[in-house]
């Protein structure tokens, strides 16, 4: 649905989203609700001003009016949000002792990452000794990057439908970062389709020169890929044998420990 609501200008961007934020902590501080009265006396804004914020956030859910007392409440829209901060808090919290033991394990770094808006957000990192005196990745908690370059991306747009894959490269693109990345629609469909048989990605210096990556999904209760963990390192010592060898089994058995702890339930669990 497009909205048809204006939009601030960016130089008076933080100041709306200042007043979204003061206008939001006052209306969950009063469980009768509060008006537009209110909210202009106790915030020093024109009534005029709290209107058309509270119309905005109203339109998204953010904010709901009781039809009768035409009081303002907190919507339903933040209890969904609320609820996806749950997910990925119990996510890190049951993934944190498994990627520790992971990193660890092979001596080399380890990612946990979520989807978000097309993109990968790195979620939590664990790193050695050992690694951190190494090559030293760009990668840390909070930051992005693009799906069709690393492992824990393309690990996890391997489960979208045909249609929300073509969506994603319409939307993104397809950059090249590095000479090795794929860049070709098609390629990247056929290995992606590789990519879902083995459960497992890597990413062959594919994001960043001199860095490989393994990867494998996280499920949650339900059977649906919600995270994607990784062990990276640099490529003279994470070596494609390497990989083969020891690195495939040690993630994809930590990626289904975690998923187990969340609730999900294997083949080998049945």
């Amino acid at each position: 649905m497009e909205s048809k609501l204006s939009h601030p200008k960016p130089n008076n961007l933080v100041q709306t989203i200042e007043r979204m934020s003061l206008i939001l902590d006052r209306v969950g501080q009063s469980p009768q609700g509060t008006s537009i009265k209110d909210l202009s006396t106790a915030l020093k804004l024109p009534k005029g001003t709290i209107h058309r914020i509270l119309s905005s956030l109203s339109f998204f859910g953010y904010i709901r009016q009781d039809p009768e007392t035409k009081n303002y409440f907190l919507g339903l829209k933040l209890m969904e949000l609320g609820a996806l901060l749950d997910n990925q808090l119990d996510l890190r919290k049951a993934a944190e002792p498994v990627l520790r033991q992971l990193s660890e394990k092979t001596g080399e770094t380890a990612h946990m990452v979520i989807l978000d808006m097309g993109e990968v957000v790195y979620i939590d990192k664990t790193e050695t000794q050992h690694a951190t005196g190494s090559l030293k990745m760009v990668s840390k908690v909070g930051s992005r990057n693009p799906t069709h370059c690393c492992a824990v991306g393309k690990v996890l747009i391997s489960y979208f439908p045909e249609e929300k894959l073509d969506d994603l490269i319409r939307e993104k693109g397809l950059p090249q970062r590095t000479p090795h990345t794929i860049t070709a629609p098609a390629l990247l469909k056929e290995h992606l389709r590789e990519v879902r048989r083995s459960g497992y990605a890597v990413d062959d210096e594919e994001n960043e020169l001199g860095i490989r990556c393994l990867a494998a999904p996280v499920f949650d209760g339900k059977g649906s890929p919600v995270a994607a963990i990784s062990v990276s390192g640099p490529s003279l010592r994470v070596t494609r044998e390497m990989i083969e060898d020891v690195l495939k089994k040690e993630v994809m058995k930590a990626a289904l420990e975690i998923s187990r702890r969340l609730g999900f339930v294997g083949e080998d669990d049945r």
